[in-house]
């Protein structure tokens, strides 16, 4: 399917809304609200030159970053809930999304990252169309939550080069009870193995930039919560054992986390590296981990504030 035929059947399911497994079927060209209180327009927080985000992605150069407001997950431990949650963002049409594209690229940054694109996929898509017939050759980056559709994403074949999937949980009630979502390990391993299928192993250039490929996020909650070893046994035995993985130590207790007694602490160290060394006993050592000690309290320079200027306190242009 050419791409504008992928656009024009994408923009019909907004009639509709079934883009993610909620499947709501509201009229968002109406502004009739569904789970993610989306209507037709693009709503975008910030764009911006984002140095914080893994090496292959980031660069040197920093990544094209596009924060999406809404989302179709409710984590009550969400570290971006100003735009997430509470809908913090302009709505903007979809050629000025292209023309952001192409203003990032300006910049000089290594790809476009777009973050919580899952219920914006059709405008995404189309301003993608938009911003290439201007120009626009950078890898496509999809940084999802991965409360994915398979059906959905199979039309992004060919359009997004690197998919970087957050796995959050391997038990749904987990997903249910913290994130207010459902079924999510059937729809999030069953996106995953069509990002794989798409896009295979990371590929990374001579200059240590990703330009295609699945780069999997691994949240350590506390107490266990996200069933991390489950879920590496999937990429073992699902996947491959050359799958990148980033296993993040940075959770922090923010949102509505301190009203969950479990949630209202930091990850410890030693639970942080049972899930390394599991992974390392398995033989998925391609990716990264983090420094745990450097991440305690007062080290929030990549906590984002969406309310300031400069999002994050590193912030560089």
């Amino acid at each position: 399917m050419d791409l504008d035929n992928k656009v024009k059947k994408l923009n019909k399911l907004l009639k509709n809304c079934s883009l993610c497994p909620h499947k709501c079927g509201v009229d968002r060209y109406s502004g009739a609200d569904g789970f993610c209180h989306s209507g037709v327009k693009p709503v975008v927080s910030t764009s911006m030159v984002h140095h914080g985000e893994e090496p292959p992605i980031s660069g040197s150069r920093g990544s094209g970053t596009i924060f999406f407001s809404n989302c179709n997950m409710r984590c009550v431990y969400c570290q971006n809930y100003q735009i997430s949650q509470e809908s913090e963002g302009e709505e903007i049409s979809t050629r000025g999304l292209a023309n952001n594209m192409i203003a990032l690229q300006g910049k000089g940054v290594h790809n476009i990252n777009l973050v919580s694109p899952t219920v914006w996929v059709p405008q995404i898509v189309e301003s993608f169309s938009i911003a290439k017939k201007s120009g626009l050759d950078l890898p496509f980056v999809y940084n999802t939550g991965g409360y994915d559709h398979p059906g959905i994403l199979k039309m992004l074949e060919r359009i997004i080069d690197v998919y970087m999937p957050d796995i959050r949980y391997s038990n749904s009630s987990m997903a249910q009870k913290y994130s207010g979502i459902k079924d999510y390990v059937k729809f999030n391993r069953d996106s995953i193995l069509e990002m794989y299928r798409q896009v295979g192993d990371l590929k990374i250039d001579k200059n240590g930039i990703a330009q295609k490929g699945l780069l999997i996020r691994l949240l350590v909650l506390p107490e266990n919560i996200s069933g991390i070893k489950d879920t590496l046994d999937f990429i073992k035995n699902r996947l491959s054992a050359s799958v990148y993985l980033s296993i993040m130590a940075q959770y922090h207790p923010t949102y509505r986390a301190g009203s969950y007694p479990e949630l209202s602490r930091r990850v410890g160290a030693g639970e942080y590296l049972e899930i390394v060394e599991y992974a390392q006993k398995l033989g998925l050592d391609c990716g990264w981990t983090q420094d745990h000690s450097s991440l305690g309290p007062g080290k929030d320079e990549f906590i984002p504030d969406f309310n300031k200027e400069n999002v994050f306190k590193y912030y560089k242009d």
